[in-house]
């Protein structure tokens, strides 16, 4: 074959190749559009399923192999224990609502005035003063001041509430996904195995098994914690008689995945001084530096637990997923963070291990 020949046979090759790696590109981002309003849900529904599989697993032998059986009798459970606590807090925050608009139109609203002290508190003291001291004596006067505010504010609180009702609905189907998939184990197992192999080849079941540990350390150590965190500050909260409770629980727990949970105890413990017995505030004082420092002991034994990462990636990647991602990049973080953690100390070491064998 002529050199002329060869190359005109290199460029029909190149641009056969060119136009296959064009067409599967193609062909991917059009998949990839198609289940784009899909992929939260299937992406949780995994993530429930590995969280939830040693349970499962456990129950699976209580029943005596029955593994369908299992998988559904285990998403009622988890059904029922998403949807009543949401039912009731649901109802707690509409029911505070109710009564605070109704004692603003009758005008029984009443705050009891700051006490001096107040106004002597560093930066905010003086501005946290005078503000108070108007809700005391002119609420509605200070409801028309800061009426272009509020009205800023509300079509914002309207989208977070069906943001979050949607949320919801999207957590509850997760939750059929995941019993599915848990009553599909054998299958699900088989295309994590293949999919692990042929992206880290040999270490492929290290790296599988690293993943799953890490979702199941996420959940234990930054949402489990949360959760028990807002179900404490929850009943704090009911029993001090804090107007609104279920939604002083609803922001607790947000500001507890991102690690802030103590900042919305400040309000809660400056009304309670301000409007409850001095007894009766030190108790929720104390209970909510209870409530805010559990978590020192509770993250230390469930956050890295069973991982073969420092507690730190898992902590720093599940916090920084959040950040970039939302809620889903709790899990995606620690496991990006954790996987290229190993691969880092993979490839630090692989030269010395080369030398070592040479030798």
């Amino acid at each position: 074959m002529t050199t002329e020949a060869q190359s005109k046979d290199y460029v029909r090759r190149a641009l056969e190749v060119a136009i296959h790696i064009g067409l599967l590109a193609l062909l991917t981002t059009a998949c990839l559009l198609i289940l784009k309003p899909f992929i939260p849900l299937v992406a949780w529904g995994i993530i429930i399923a590995i969280a939830i599989y040693p349970a499962y697993s456990r129950f699976t032998r209580l029943l005596g192999g029955r593994g369908t059986l299992a998988a559904i009798l285990g998403t009622l459970l988890f059904l029922a224990v998403l949807i009543v606590p949401v039912a009731l807090l649901t109802e707690t925050t509409i029911e505070g609502v109710q009564t605070l608009s109704t004692h603003i139109k009758d005008g029984s609203l009443s705050i009891p005035p700051p006490p001096a002290s107040v106004a002597s508190w560093p930066l905010v003291g003086a501005p946290l003063f005078r503000t108070w001291t108007m809700a005391s004596t002119n609420l509605t006067g200070l409801f028309q001041s800061f009426a272009p505010q509020i009205r800023a504010i509300v079509p914002g609180l309207l989208a977070a509430t069906a943001g979050l009702g949607f949320a919801v609905l999207q957590f509850v189907l997760s939750l059929l996904l995941a019993g599915v998939l848990l009553a599909n184990t054998s299958g699900c197992i088989a295309v994590s195995n293949s999919l692990a192999n042929r992206l880290f080849g040999d270490q492929g079941p290290e790296f599988e098994k690293l993943a799953a540990s890490t979702i199941r350390s996420v959940t234990n150590g930054i949402l489990g914690v949360a959760v028990i965190q807002s179900v404490l500050a929850g009943l704090g909260f009911l029993v001090a008689g804090l107007p609104g409770a279920g939604l002083w629980t609803l922001m607790f727990l947000f500001a507890a995945v991102l690690q802030v949970g103590p900042v919305v105890l400040v309000p809660a413990v400056i009304y309670m001084f301000a409007t409850a017995t001095t007894t009766k505030a030190v108790l929720f004082l104390v209970w909510c530096g209870f409530v805010g420092l559990i978590d020192n002991f509770l993250k230390p034994l469930l956050l890295g637990r069973g991982v073969s990462v420092p507690t730190a990636v898992v902590f720093l990647g599940a916090i920084g997923g959040f950040i970039v991602m939302g809620i889903v990049g709790l899990f995606v973080g620690a496991i990006v963070l954790s996987v290229g953690y190993k691969l880092f100390l993979a490839w630090l070491e692989g030269p010395l291990a080369a030398k070592q064998g040479v030798g």
